[in-house]
């Protein structure tokens, strides 16, 4: 019995031990690049583009259609053939029976239609599109989940210094209240210490609820499931933020490295093809078809399916829109005025992203220059605080002193935290401003 319960806890460990390894923001990107929900959504709307160009392609291809029908004419029809042609009166002559039966098979091919062949350009442009959706899903997938992920971080990092100031305030409780059980210290010095550090547990349990929502935020963005444990590396916090003072890629901007650029481009394109096709459909349409037939008639049903005969022919049928031309020449100007339109707004789009990507750029050199500088105040102000701490253990200066200090210090982080956070989402934001998302996560 033991050894049953030794194999299997030896079973299980590999897989706690995978479950507890931290996930770095590269494996959260990959999981969300697979799981998400969303991936099902555009790999359909890719099935539906290929589903479309077979369609169009289809209205090119024979048709075959069966006919059949049967007719109980109740009340025969009389046609009347007037007096002088059989004879001096006029004649009542039905020339059909009671039952008629009639079956036909056609075979329709078109040889010529314009339209339909300037439409099949389409298809190639409409798979394209399928695919850039699909790409431009899954930056929005690197995207949400950086910004999430990094939101993790920064509260990690929050709860690092949090917890540092809690032990300070912590240790000073313990020599205030020495202190004033020896009587050479006031109670006041004491409570103000204690408020402090009521303050700081206040604000660690904020931090713990923020956290756990982003967690939360990170494992939708991920398609993870919510109740599953996700921890989330905490030492990409000091490397990424090690090297805040990293190289902006000063190489040129080109638009079309933007998913949504290509897309607006074959937006436009289709358009343009739209516009040729309600063009082509002012040209003639030749279809050739072929027919085979039976046709049987008589005054009881049987002898109408029996005695049916068969009849057959071949033949082009070549038609012309002509009182159409109204509709149609309306139909191609509002097709043209579309067209034009994608294209001014292709130029405007193209200005448009390259103020986005100059102004990302700019945003995240400021914020580069933040964080180094707020790194550099956290440091002069717990400079500042170990003096004053051991100034204040000397009896040099006062508590007054020392809580100052301490706010000082709390106040320099809290800006660091801030710059850190908007240093994180500054250069996300670049590498979606540059259309460049893919590289940034093939490059973690």
């Amino acid at each position: 019995m033991n050894r049953k319960i030794l194999t299997i806890i030896i079973t299980l460990m590999p897989f706690g031990l995978m479950a507890q390894t931290p996930w770095s923001l590269k494996t959260c990107i990959e999981y969300g690049l697979k799981n998400h929900r969303s991936n099902a959504v555009y790999a359909n709307q890719k099935r539906i583009a290929d589903a479309q160009a077979k369609e169009a392609l289809a209205d090119y291809l024979p048709k075959l259609s069966l006919t059949g029908t049967v007719d109980d004419n109740l009340k025969v029809q009389e046609t009347v053939i007037p007096g002088g042609v059989f004879g001096p009166e006029d004649m009542r002559v039905a020339f059909t029976k009671r039952y008629n039966t009639n079956g036909v098979a056609q075979i329709d091919q078109t040889i010529y239609d314009q339209s339909l062949l300037t439409g099949l350009k389409a298809n190639k442009y409409n798979v394209q599109q399928a695919g850039l959706n699909q790409q431009q899903n899954d930056e929005a997938i690197i995207y949400n989940i950086s910004t999430a992920y990094y939101q993790i971080m920064v509260y990690n990092e929050q709860l690092n210094l949090l917890n540092a100031n809690k032990e300070t305030y912590s240790k000073q409780i313990e020599v205030s209240a020495l202190k004033v059980k020896k009587g050479v210290s006031l109670q006041k010095d004491l409570d103000k210490v204690t408020v402090d550090l009521n303050n700081a547990i206040s604000q660690i349990r904020v931090a713990e609820s923020n956290l756990t929502l982003a967690e939360n935020q990170l494992k939708y963005e991920m398609g993870f499931p919510i109740t599953d444990a996700l921890k989330v590396d905490s030492n990409d916090v000091t490397q990424t933020a090690g090297s805040a003072g990293l190289m902006v890629d000063t190489g040129r901007f080109a638009a079309a490295n933007r998913t949504d650029f290509r897309i607006a481009q074959i937006d436009a394109k289709l358009l343009e093809i739209d516009e040729d096709r309600i063009k082509a459909g002012f040209l003639p349409k030749l279809t050739a078809y072929a027919r085979y037939g039976a046709v049987g008639f008589g005054d009881q049903l049987g002898p109408a399916f029996s005695s049916m005969s068969t009849y057959s022919a071949v033949g082009l049928k070549l038609s012309f829109p002509i009182f159409d031309f109204f509709k149609r020449n309306a139909q191609y100007s509002q097709a043209k005025y579309k067209r034009l339109n994608a294209q001014e707004n292709l130029k405007l789009n193209e200005g448009k992203f390259q103020l986005e990507y100059e102004n990302a750029r700019t945003k995240l050199i400021k914020e580069q220059s933040n964080v180094d500088n707020n790194r550099r105040n956290i440091d002069l102000a717990r400079s500042v605080f170990n003096t004053t701490d051991l100034q204040f253990q000397k009896g040099i200066t006062d508590l007054t002193d020392w809580l100052n200090a301490q706010n000082s210090l709390k106040e320099a982080q809290n800006n660091y935290l801030s710059s850190l956070y908007q240093f994180y989402l500054a250069k996300i934001d670049l590498e979606k401003a540059g259309g460049t998302l893919k590289t940034f996560y093939s490059a973690l």
